[in-house]
């Protein structure tokens, strides 16, 4: 408050005027009536310097601003009109609204104690606006189940059982192509829950390794270096065991000098025998590799003699998937500096003009033929020595051409069916003495020393050219996205029971030199365990990713549902759990508080107030994920008010994330202004507020309820008003709340049991929906049907609604936007069936059934669909 009024404070002196206060409501995105302003204005201003606020007479002027009717409004409903809450009616709210169970009047008490600003209300017992307000912005009632920020879930299932975090190329701080290389992005990624890492080892010119990104300029650093910043970071948050993995190409001395450091600075760390006297047809658990490092790597074959110092194993690594002539080869010329400036320049050029951000479909034509061009660009070059063009214009041009082209339309590599490719792959091994690789190239092979050998114990890493033929446990199989891409698509089910009882790893396409992600979930749907993500690129995929592993408290490891762990389903299928009951999600997105303005608005705070509205988005199996939008709410992004219900239907709910957006409308598209994604079992029930994250303030109110529903088909879909009256009638008349609205009850219709019928709308619906929806200045407001509320399904509604904007996501630099689309109106509800006369049932004309009375409330309801 004393930062909001000293930025509003102008002139410096101390005071705010009229003009000032103005100047601040454009800038918090405030759209008030100068008369209500000056009214609130002369209210506050109580001294003798009248025609200005004092910091004193600004926080009340500011109160009475942000009053939060919403609140209010629930506080009400809960105290039998009161403006304060006691001791048992606020015990009444968190048990019955917010499902929390053992709650005491001690509990009760001390909320009052921590959140009540009068002291008056404290030594009375009560709850007063300004302390309930705290109160419910308070991260006890955050949306994310404050549990999950420690681990919670059964930790002594074996490896292949978990979803464990899993980073690429640690050690880039930017693009695959040109960025530096830095022993901090080890110490940062352990620390933000990672237990998967990488190292690229190659030889270095004074006999000691190093570690960079294979045929490019990247920069070097010594691996003793990393293994030092490993050792010091590994376990500095939690004590599960982290898995090395070293892509080795160094020649057999440096390869002894890798296994030297690592003995040597790991020490104790490395030692797993206590696990080794174990199942070994099973992967050990977390739990007994609790402050161990697992080294991945190659391992020489069982054939060789023990005493053979080394062996030949397979050289097979990321860079594979880039034809030869587009690597960059080493070179000592001249000119080699002055190359690598001009290239680093064009390369900032056309990724800055072509805004490549994450892409899902690894074989994008624009990583491709930037790749392409920027290599031929570069041995050109290099050849040339100290030649300054390193791209022709025609080159450029064409490239900056390719790099615009619509998402949509792109040149797909030539990719046959898994089972053509094996089929080819097996002739190829027969003719061939198995000298060939599935690309067509003759397999290269590489000296593997026996000390470093030995330091793989769990974690031995096949290629993925052997397919998915059983193993042992301890094989780890890596994919390139391409490659697991195609056998998640023609293989699922296969690659399903693989992932069941030995590791996968997947690694983004070596075509993606701009460190751009894929979608991890579309992996993790077919159980690959080890999703290897460009830490270093913020965006979508890695939302996604924190959200997934916030689950079991940032540990970086994360159970499987149980069909994925044992048993067989289709993640493709419409109703790959038909046996399971599926979770229906029923989400009111109720207010927002203070939105910001877009975070690339040209005029900054001085740009016009926003036209917020709300996107939810599944992300789970296929069959699951969808999105649903509020209607926009015009001039308002201080308080917007929507009230509006979304509803989907949940399949496999442990795999879902939960996605909240708010968006900027605009007449020719949409700004995104923030976002939070949690996992669907994180969510908490009841009344919750959603902070975007990275912003301070900036939140959504809304009501969270979640019911079981049996059968093949859900009525929700179909009719949402059946459904829920439905699920009204067959359960106890407390179940009013939450699902009735926050805004037309009393506190009796709340609490009691035996409430009769429903109550008549409360007038304080009406005023909730004054300011829903204001035309925006200076702008021609377009009318559509306004959706219904289930909160206010007995009302006949005749207004229209503010058009809202529809689109995709996509996350460059730190934002997201999208080319509008006009909005589609949802089409009809199919009619209520003349067995539930509903008409009736609003009007007071029949009870409630309270047939389950003697059911036991838990927090998740049950929704029985009839066939």
């Amino acid at each position: 408050m004393k930062q909001t009024f000293e930025e509003a404070d102008k002139n410096g002196d101390g005071l705010l005027n009229i003009d000032e206060i103005y100047q601040l409501l454009h800038k918090l995105n405030v759209n008030l009536p100068r008369r209500k302003v000056k009214q609130m204005f002369q209210e506050a201003d109580t001294d003798d310097q009248q025609g200005t606020l004092t910091y004193e007479e600004f926080n009340v002027f500011y109160k009475m601003m942000s009053m939060r009717r919403d609140l209010f409004l629930l506080m009400m409903a809960y105290s039998d009109r009161k403006d304060y809450l006691s001791t048992e009616e606020l015990a009444n709210f968190l048990r019955n609204e917010q499902r929390m169970t053992n709650v005491t009047p001690e509990y009760a008490e001390e909320i009052i104690e921590k959140f009540e600003e009068s002291t008056e209300n404290k030594q009375r017992g009560i709850l007063g606006i300004e302390g309930f307000t705290s109160f419910m912005r308070s991260p006890t009632c955050d949306i994310f189940n404050p549990l999950h920020n420690e681990v919670n879930q059964d930790m002594d299932q074996p490896l292949c059982n978990y979803f464990i975090a899993s980073s690429h190329n640690t050690y880039l701080t930017g693009d695959q192509l040109l960025s530096h290389s830095k022993t901090d992005m080890y110490a940062w990624v352990l620390q933000s829950g990672c237990r998967c890492i990488e190292v690229d080892c190659w030889d270095g010119s004074d006999g000691e390794p190093m570690v960079q990104h294979g045929y490019t300029l990247t920069s070097k650093i010594p691996f003793k270096s990393v293994i030092e910043a490993i050792n010091k970071y590994a376990f500095v948050n939690n004590q599960f065991p982290i898995i090395l993995s070293i892509e080795n190409h160094c020649n057999i001395q440096q390869q002894k000098k890798i296994s030297q450091y690592l003995r040597e600075i790991f020490g104790d760390k490395l030692d797993v025998g206590h696990v080794l006297t174990g199942d070994s047809r099973t992967l050990p658990s977390p739990q007994s590799l609790l402050g161990k490092i697992l080294i991945k790597g190659k391992r020489l074959p069982a054939y060789l003699s023990a005493d053979a110092e080394e062996g030949e194993v397979s050289d097979d690594d990321s860079a594979d998937e880039i034809e030869d002539d587009f690597k960059l080869k080493s070179t000592n010329g001249n000119g080699q500096h002055q190359v690598e400036s001009h290239i680093r320049k064009k390369l900032d050029s056309l990724l800055k003009e072509s805004r490549i951000g994450d892409k899902e479909d690894s074989d994008s034509f624009s990583i491709r033929a930037l790749l392409r061009a920027t290599h031929q660009g570069l041995q050109k070059n290099l050849r040339q020595g100290s030649k300054g063009v390193v791209l022709k214009k025609s080159q450029s041009r064409s490239l900056i051409t390719t790099l615009k082209q619509k998402r949509h339309s792109k040149s797909r590599l030539t990719c046959h069916s898994v089972d053509k490719e094996d089929e080819c792959q097996e002739r190829s091994t027969r003719d061939n003495g198995g000298q060939f690789n599935r690309c067509g190239r003759k397999r290269k092979t590489m000296k593997l020393s026996r000390d470093l050998s030995n330091l793989v114990v769990f974690t031995n890493s096949v290629a993925s050219h052997e397919c998915l033929n059983e193993g042992t446990p301890g094989d780890v199989l890596s994919f390139s996205e391409a490659r697991a891409q195609s056998l998640v698509n023609h293989k699922a089910e296969q690659f399903l029971a693989f992932n069941q009882r030995q590791l996968s790893r997947i690694y983004p396409s070596a075509y993606r030199i701009d460190s751009s992600n894929f979608n991890p979930q579309f992996y993790w749907n077919v159980g690959c365990q080890l999703v290897a993500l460009n830490y270093q690129t913020e965006g979508r995929m890695m939302q996604l990713n924190r959200a997934k592993f916030m689950v079991n408290g940032c540990s970086g490891y994360v159970l499987k549902p149980p069909p994925m762990c044992k048993g067989s389903f289709n993640p493709f299928s419409e109703d790959p759990l038909p046996a399971c009951p599926k979770k229906q999600l029923i989400l009111k997105i109720i207010s927002g508080q203070q939105l910001p303005k877009p975070p690339d608005s040209m005029l900054g705070d001085r740009g016009e107030i926003i036209d917020p509205f709300v996107e939810v988005e599944i992300i789970g199996l296929p069959v699951d994920c969808c999105k649903e939008q509020t209607r926009v709410v015009d001039d308002n992004g201080f308080n917007p008010v929507w009230e509006e219900t979304l509803s989907f239907t949940l399949h496999m709910p442990e795999m879902a994330l939960v996605r909240f957006l708010v968006w900027d409308h605009d007449p020719i598209g949409r700004d995104f202004i923030g976002q939070r994604t949690v996992a669907f079992c994180s969510l908490m029930p009841g009344y919750r507020h959603v902070y975007l994250e990275g912003l301070t303030e900036a939140s959504i109110f809304v009501h969270v309820s979640v019911h079981d529903v049996y059968g093949k088909w859900s009525p929700l879909i179909l009719n949402p008003s059946f459904t829920i009256m439905h699920f009204l009638g067959t359960h106890k008349g407390s179940q009013l709340r939450g699902i009735r609205g926050l805004f037309n009850r009393s506190s009796k219709s709340s609490v009691d049991t035996n409430t009769g019928g429903l109550r008549k709308r409360s007038i304080s619906d009406h005023l909730l929906r004054r300011t829903a929806s204001a035309p925006a200045k200076g702008r021609k407001k377009t009318k559509m049907p306004l959706s219904e509320s289930v909160a206010s399904i007995s009302e006949q509604r005749n207004g229209m609604g503010a058009a809202a904007a529809s689109g995709g996501e996509q996350s460059t630099s730190g934002q997201e936007k999208r080319t509008e689309t006009r909005f589609q109106p949802r089409s009809p509800l199919i009619h209520r069936p003349m067995s539930m006369p509903l008409d009736r049932l609003l009007q007071g004309q029949l009870s409630l059934s309270s047939s389950d009375a003697e059911q036991k409330e838990t927090g998740s309801d049950s929704v029985i669909v009839e066939h």
